[in-house]
């Protein structure tokens, strides 16, 4: 069975002393691809670190809403140059819209809107970040693919509504589940999850964050458990899980373009062998 984490956090400092260790447990799950979100700009070298060590990593690059008050008359500049000179980046992002407590809307549309112009220039899909922003979200990809062109990217760590995830799904977006879909409480992710197409579902961990059942005393969140998230999964839409996983990979692959051939994959692991 081969799985895709579609979003971790591995240079956080909480990493920072069994990355080794971490790396046989994901591999020991299946993993075979991971891809590594970025919040700013200025960690992005610590990223390329860690690639540099786990050959299956690849990466983003982006600057996450919270972050907004970072964003300077360079950091588009910036963004698109270290996207274009890093053969690793596969996506832009996190981006997106964060309204929980937020004063600065207009600055994160603004920062959302110029992420999703580079994506658009080199053709990389976003990885979207959305809490409490779901309508606002959706009415600017909206906006964008009218007035700028097409656009792919994947709703990140999905908790919304069906309603909200039918939004998405109606602008060509995949729809990523983390450990939240465990959660016993979680009725309205449990409720879209089962709606999402198979074409577009996709899994991750979210790492270090939100570690799924039946792990959640673990504080610590890491790549391995993205196999408790698709076992979950499989479980909650009734499907074979060997099935969901390689569909999960599948999809990965396609909307991050990862190269059908690289030196690292294991030929038992092979793309073929996933379907």
């Amino acid at each position: 069975m081969t799985l895709v984490d579609t979003h971790v956090h591995l240079n956080f400092d909480t990493f920072a002393g069994d990355l080794d260790e971490l790396a046989q447990a994901w591999r020991e799950a299946g993993l075979i691809r991971l891809i590594h979100s970025c919040v700013e700009p200025g960690e992005f070298a610590a990223m390329q670190a860690i690639a540099d060590r786990f050959p299956e990593l690849y990466l983003a690059i982006g600057l996450h809403p919270l972050d907004v008050d970072k964003w300077t008359a360079t950091t588009a500049a910036e963004i698109e140059y270290l996207a274009r000179s890093e053969p690793r980046v596969v996506a832009i992002g996190e981006t997106g819209l964060d309204f929980y407590k937020a004063d600065d809307a207009d600055r994160q549309r603004h920062a959302f809107w110029t992420q999703m112009m580079i994506a658009h220039r080199l053709g990389h899909p976003i990885i979207v970040h959305c809490r409490d922003a779901a309508e606002a979200t959706a009415d600017l990809i909206a906006s964008f693919q009218q007035s700028a062109g097409p656009i792919q990217g994947v709703m990140h760590c999905w908790a919304g509504t069906p309603e909200e995830t039918q939004w998405f799904l109606d602008l060509g977006f995949y729809i990523s589940f983390s450990g939240i879909v465990t959660f016993k409480n979680a009725h309205q992710v449990k409720a879209s999850a089962r709606m999402v197409p198979a074409h577009r579902l996709l899994v991750e961990t979210d790492c270090p964050f939100l570690s799924p059942e039946p792990m959640r005393k673990e504080r610590r969140n890491q790549p391995a458990f993205v196999r408790y998230v698709a076992t979950y999964l499989a479980e909650l839409r009734q499907e074979d899980l060997p099935a969901l996983a390689a569909t999960t990979t599948r999809n990965a692959w396609k909307l991050f373009n990862l190269p059908s051939s690289p030196p690292d994959l294991n030929p038992a692991c092979s793309v073929a062998a996933v379907g």
